[in-house]
């Protein structure tokens, strides 16, 4: 018999997505389980699994169309026994919504880690972690078979039957996302739909340019002391596995600064008659993805060591490449960095990202003549900075002054050393 599968809640009051690759074709056997599609929501890349053995019978949806929640994704032809099942359609979509939040999160974080996933821990559906433990399975040290690793049943009976060695080839790598590009002939105009990532930044920063008053504010950074106290410490933390960039000195210096400036670490409710002091330092960073611009967030992070920033940056700036990163790490920002200088240009104008009231963009570190106290030209390693605010809350000479106190941070590390706990 042919029913079909619908696509489930994803959750965060998602009503449709992005159909980004289908993993079957029509007339194919599947297993219950087993990958079928990535979706693209304005959150993350979600891949969905059937809940059915069978065989294809229909894909609703192509590549690049916007698939409905709650409506049929594909068709699947079952075997009789399968009747009981669809007639209980609303234990099934619990479940399934189960098995995809199972898929997005990849795990409870209390969880213990497992070489199986790209993230250190096992992915796999609540029937198959079920299964796993009445066979009395560390499902954490099973090498799934399925796309990032993916748990499947199988792979647990193979596990109790066969050597480890014969399982630990199976795993494959992360697959990247296939841009959705229309290729045109050549000497031809190109007209692609603007969805996904793209869509949803189009979106908010129209919507931030027409209701709040932007103004920028431009400072010169020396950070020739930053760049040789990095330097000095790159080895160290490369034995602790972070890669030190000037990102985590810039969230540091802006944790302790901003206590002493409360209003660039606030937000305004939609009119601008109520303003929120927050208390936690959330700092967003821009990441230039495969899939657009993603700004995932480092929380508290005032409490925070360098080290552990470090390794924070490094694991959420990894998270947005691969299409990883959870809702919640992509919101929350109190303010946000972008670090345009990576590729180049030394001045901006960053856009506000609503609810924040400030954005900052670091330019490209030049190396630049400067006078020191003798009057004698010497070679600086000079960084510019973009500041904006929202004008509605934040005057200029707020701003300056924060600048001017967050500046004196980077540019002599050793005090901002003796200001962390």
């Amino acid at each position: 018999m042919k029913i079909d599968f619908i696509l489930p809640d994803i959750g965060e009051g998602i009503v449709e997505c992005e159909l980004v690759e289908w993993q079957i074709t029509e007339g194919q056997e599947i297993k219950e389980d087993q990958s079928v599609a990535d979706v693209m929501t304005d959150k993350a890349l979600v891949e969905i699994t059937s809940m059915y053995t069978g065989r294809i019978s229909k894909l609703y949806y192509a590549k690049g169309e916007i698939a409905k929640v709650h409506q049929p994704l594909f068709e699947i032809e079952v075997a009789d026994d399968k009747e009981e099942e669809q007639s209980e359609t609303s234990q099934q979509n619990y479940a399934l919504t189960d098995t995809v939040k199972a898929t997005q999160w990849e795990a409870t974080p209390d969880e213990p880690s497992s070489a199986s996933s790209n993230n250190g821990k096992a992915v796999a559906s609540p029937a198959v972690r079920r299964l796993a433990r009445e066979c009395g399975v560390d499902i954490h040290q099973i090498t799934g078979s399925g796309k990032n690793g993916r748990v499947y049943k199988e792979d647990i009976e193979q596990h109790q039957s066969l050597p480890d060695s014969i399982l630990s080839d199976i795993a494959k790598p992360i697959q990247e996302a296939i841009p959705l590009s229309v290729v045109a002939g050549a000497n031809q105009n190109r007209v692609e739909p603007i969805t996904g990532i793209k869509a949803i930044m189009a979106k908010q920063m129209l919507d931030s340019v027409k209701r709040i008053p932007h103004f920028t504010y431009a400072e010169e950074l020396d950070v020739t002391h930053l760049e040789e106290f990095r330097a000095q410490l790159k080895p160290e933390f490369a034995a602790q596995g972070a890669k030190l960039s000037m990102m985590p000195f810039i969230m540091k210096a802006l944790a302790l600064t901003l206590p002493e400036f409360p209003i660039l670490n606030s937000r305004v409710n939609e009119d601008c008659t109520e303003i929120t002091y927050l208390y936690d330092i959330n700092i967003g960073m821009a990441a230039d993805t495969p899939l657009g611009l993603l700004v995932p967030n480092v929380k508290k992070v005032q409490t925070l060591s360098l080290l552990e920033v470090a390794l924070e940056v490094n694991r959420l700036a990894e998270a947005a490449r691969s299409g990883k990163l959870k809702p919640d790490e992509m919101k929350g920002a109190s303010i946000s960095v972008s670090n345009i200088g990576v590729i180049g240009g030394t001045v901006a104008t960053p856009i506000i990202n609503p609810p924040e009231v400030a954005i900052m963009a670091m330019g490209r570190i030049q190396t630049q003549p400067r006078f020191n106290d003798k009057g004698e030209v010497e070679a600086r390693k000079i960084m510019h900075v973009s500041w904006s605010g929202d004008h509605r809350i934040i005057d200029g000479a707020t701003m300056a002054r924060f600048c001017n106190k967050w500046k004196s941070y980077v540019e002599n590390p050793i005090s901002m050393l003796t200001q962390l706990r």
